[in-house]
């Protein structure tokens, strides 16, 4: 099956970043990382999903964490520089990032945005992030995807 690349294969591609677009079955009533997971045959663990969330001081920025995780808000807070945050309202997802839900890949973004990958990436040899459409994710080293998001490294979960 051809797959048609993706703005963020494009950016790996020019930044001459391996990586492998690996497509998956959508179900549009569960765009869950356990899904994308099962789905394409991984542990979970590999598997990171992208949230966006607003501080009140600096801002967007971006969290990479993973699929089973849910984002602590003090600590992502903490290590933006706020005082505090939430996730962005579903509406702002698309016009701010380019992106919809369920396809929202970290590389790639309309604007560059901070981002903050949890430590536990370092731990794989390979992760897979969303590609920036529904079916479809990117497996590549966290290195590399650290390196594209000029991303901190930090501890962002429960």
């Amino acid at each position: 099956m051809k797959v048609n690349k993706t703005n963020a294969a494009r950016l790996l591609d020019k930044a001459k970043i391996p990586y492998e677009l690996v497509s998956y079955e959508i179900d549009e009533h569960d765009l869950s990382a356990t899904h994308v997971a099962e789905q394409l045959g991984e542990k979970l663990e590999q598997v990171f999903k992208t949230l966006i969330l607003q501080g009140d001081k600096n801002g967007y920025f971006v969290c990479v964490v993973p699929g089973a995780e849910e984002v602590d808000l003090k600590k992502a807070a903490k290590v933006s520089g706020n005082k505090s945050c939430e996730l962005i309202p579903m509406k702002e997802l698309l016009p701010l990032t380019g992106y919809i839900r369920g396809g929202c890949s970290p590389i790639g973004m309309k604007k560059h945005f901070p981002t903050y990958i949890h430590h536990s990436a370092e731990q794989h040899t390979i992760i897979y992030v969303s590609a920036g459409q529904r079916g479809l994710q990117i497996a590549l080293s966290p290195t590399d995807l650290i390196q594209i998001t000029q991303a901190t490294v930090a501890d962002i979960i429960y």
